[in-house]
């Protein structure tokens, strides 16, 4: 059983996503860094730091690798990171002269940091298609219900009439600018982290660049200088999911409140009641708005995490770890709840005449 509500057995039929939270499995991860692993090989065969056939021999054995994983989660537990364990047993695997040239020049947080922006290129481009679907979902809606009336509301009170596309509006609006910042991201590109020991590349000397940009290049990310203490490319991401979902629960609290006060919107499929057979409750809504609050929350603590001390930390950095992945998590299930919700809408407004 998980403590977790986005992979919980029976929670996560209203708070999961698979789509996301396989990009988060730990296979995915350990792929991930094998991948990293495998391209930094290449990269220092190609500037000769290591002999082309070792770089071969390695490429070779991370694409059939498969870890002990009891022993990796011995190792966090002794290491706290779980790279250590990880090399130790690529380097057996590996084998014979050529063990020794995995990782070279390499550190843990390397591998860590570069696993995730990899599988964080693929949320994004997930997120930017969800986007782009809802855009799509939300122009369809307001053709067919766009002249419609509804009653304005303003401080919770009636204000004056305005039409269901003024409050289509207000909902699609902030998606397109999310999805602009999104893509401007994913075009911009994410960058490599390769730092070694302590962000300096000591070990491979006047090699350093050039075997960064190579291993940028074999991974399809940016070359850009180490960044493993400057953590504002992650907080910058959580923001960006923080106002995705905080802009749905807009939405989501608005459709509440339209069946609510009834009459104004039709939705399909509402969830049911134990104790009410009559009820047909807006669970998708009410779900958009808990994740927008949660996302809220843990923004901040993602701001908490770039004070990393000197060189590197390992407490901010492990906060990071608890925080990210949930709240990705948290806006690919808003993303997801969205697009189902509007498609439930059958109606919406009053139709004048």
């Amino acid at each position: 059983m998980s403590i977790f509500a986005f992979d919980h057995p029976f929670l996560s039929g209203l708070l999961g996503d698979e789509e996301t939270g396989a990009l988060f499995a730990a296979q995915a991860d350990i792929a991930a860094m094998l991948a990293f692993e495998r391209a930094l090989a290449l990269a220092e065969g190609e500037a000769g730091l290591i002999p082309a056939e070792a770089a071969r021999q390695i490429d070779k054995t991370c694409g059939s690798f498969r870890p002990d994983m009891s022993g990796l989660r011995h190792g966090v537990a002794k290491d706290g990171v779980v790279v250590v364990e990880l090399v130790k047993q690529l380097r057996g695997a590996v084998g014979g002269d050529d063990a020794q040239h995995v990782h070279l020049g390499a550190t843990s947080q390397d591998v860590i940091d570069t696993s995730l922006i990899l599988r964080l290129k693929g949320v994004l481009s997930l997120f930017s298609n969800r986007l782009s679907e809802l855009e799509q979902q939300l122009h369809e809606l307001d053709a067919r219900f766009g002249a419609h009336s509804l009653m304005g509301h303003t401080r919770m009170q009636a204000a004056i009439p305005i039409t269901v596309a003024d409050r289509i509006q207000s909902w699609s609006l902030p998606i397109s600018r999310h999805r602009a910042r999104l893509d401007a991201l994913l075009a911009a590109g994410l960058p490599v982290q390769f730092g070694g020991a302590a962000g300096t590349l000591d070990r491979l000397g006047d090699k350093a660049s050039e075997v960064r940009q190579r291993l940028a290049t074999h991974l399809g990310l940016v070359d850009q200088p180490q960044w493993q203490s400057q953590r504002d490319i992650m907080v910058e991401i959580a923001d960006l999911f923080s106002l995705i979902s905080g802009s749905l629960g807009k939405m989501g609290q608005d459709v509440a409140l339209l069946a609510q006060m009834g009459g104004e919107i039709t939705l399909s499929g509402g969830g049911g009641s134990s104790a009410m057979a009559h009820k047909q409750n807006p669970v998708a809504a009410e779900a958009l708005v808990s994740l927008a609050r949660y996302n809220a929350v843990q923004v901040s603590g993602m701001h908490q995490s770039m004070v990393h001390e000197q060189e590197r930390s390992g407490a901010a950095w492990t906060l990071e770890w608890m925080l990210l992945p949930s709240m990705a998590m948290a806006t690919g299930v808003s993303l997801r709840l969205a697009l189902d919700l509007v498609s439930k809408i059958q109606s919406l407004g009053r139709q004048e005449g």
